[in-house]
């Protein structure tokens, strides 16, 4: 088979969308498409504009769902209507099978491994897999690769960068005389990710001992402006938060020399650009989730207090419940107390080991 008009379908997170980078290396390498498109959520654009290889972007609005559904729905089958030769669509939703069905000749999408919920798309697209809820996101990505007889070459994570992003932030730096720095994000998209404020602080004042920059990141969310305001004033502590763009943040990660903080989207960005990271995990499945090491083409299986691989160190708690992939302890989106059982000290000897290694 060959597929010269392609189209990749995401309709989930940031994180998601960048971990779909090494499938879309991967078609680009084997076919040399003449173009291939994306359809993602409004709310990951900055990072899908940022993805290799991509020619145009669709996007779908939740906000518009709510106001002009049908409107919505109608002006994004018109665009995309036997438009490609070729769909993969990397969620399960009902709604993104259907694009999938509806774009191309040859559709393939994940499907539940629920024959209630999945009848009818195994019947309508040309082929499918099952998601693995055990199998990293990156890998889960690759599979459509299979179905069309592809063998994965690149399981590397890329993003693009604009020169003149690098040197804006750059040019700021240079204005706090920051040369070289470590990035601290506290945040994530959810609170039952983040780190207590009174451990995170605790954290910060040791790091502060280090000697070199700090610069705390973060967006303008409501969860981050919080965050913003209960970050103690330190000499070598910078408050950045809700002062980047994403784009910008990413030219800031790249120029860093390591990552520490959540498991977000900020972590999978420096996993992608190589850097040092030590990631403070709550609830979260390393399974799916963990950095990805661009140099073993693997991550972690398995749940420790503390481990290294490649260039990453991972924290969790230990306890016997961890990791449950709950979205907290009453699966409602409340208080993971795993993370209360992360030893800021833990984390910030492990730093001070990497930084007295450093020339």
């Amino acid at each position: 088979m060959t597929f010269s008009k392609i189209l990749i379908i995401i309709q989930r997170s940031n994180g998601d969308v960048l971990l779909s980078s090494s499938l879309i290396q991967n078609l680009a390498k084997y076919y040399n498409p003449t173009f291939i498109d994306l359809l993602v959520n409004d709310d990951t654009i900055a990072i899908a504009k940022m993805l290799p290889n991509i020619r145009n972007i669709y996007t779908f609005s939740y906000k518009e769902k709510k106001e002009h559904r049908i409107k919505q729905e109608v002006n994004i089958i018109k665009k995309i209507y036997k438009n490609y030769d070729l769909s993969i669509n990397l969620t399960s939703s009902d709604r993104s099978v259907l694009y999938a069905i509806l774009a191309s000749k040859y559709s393939i999408s994940a499907i539940e491994n629920n024959n209630k919920k999945s009848w009818w798309k195994k019947i309508l697209l040309n082929n499918y897999y099952i998601f693995d809820v055990k199998k990293h996101i990156l890998l889960n990505n690759l599979e459509p690769l299979k179905l069309i007889g592809i063998k994965q070459e690149d399981n590397e994570i890329s993003l693009n960068i604009d020169d003149s992003v690098i040197e804006k932030i750059k040019l700021r730096l240079a204005d706090f005389h920051i040369f070289k720095f470590i990035i601290f994000h506290p945040s994530a998209q959810y609170s039952y990710k983040i780190y207590p404020q009174k451990l995170r602080n605790d954290l910060l004042l040791m790091l502060n001992n280090l000697k070199i920059p700090i610069i705390i990141s973060g967006g303008s969310n409501n969860i981050d402006s919080q965050i913003s305001r209960q970050i103690p004033e330190l000499k070598n502590v910078f408050n950045w938060i809700g002062e980047t763009s994403i784009e910008e943040y990413v030219a800031l990660s790249y120029l860093s020399d390591a990552y520490i903080g959540m498991d977000t989207l900020n972590m999978h960005v420096a996993a992608s650009q190589n850097k040092r990271i030590f990631a403070i995990f709550g609830p979260t499945n390393l399974s799916m989730w963990a950095p990805w090491s661009n140099q073993l083409y693997s991550k972690t299986l398995d749940n420790a207090p503390i481990q290294t691989y490649d260039h990453i160190t991972i924290f969790q708690a230990n306890l016997a419940c961890v990791a449950c992939g709950k979205a907290g302890c009453d699966d409602s989106h409340g208080k993971s107390e795993c993370l209360d059982h992360i030893n800021p000290k833990v984390v910030f000897d492990e730093v001070q080991k990497w930084k007295s290694k450093l020339p």
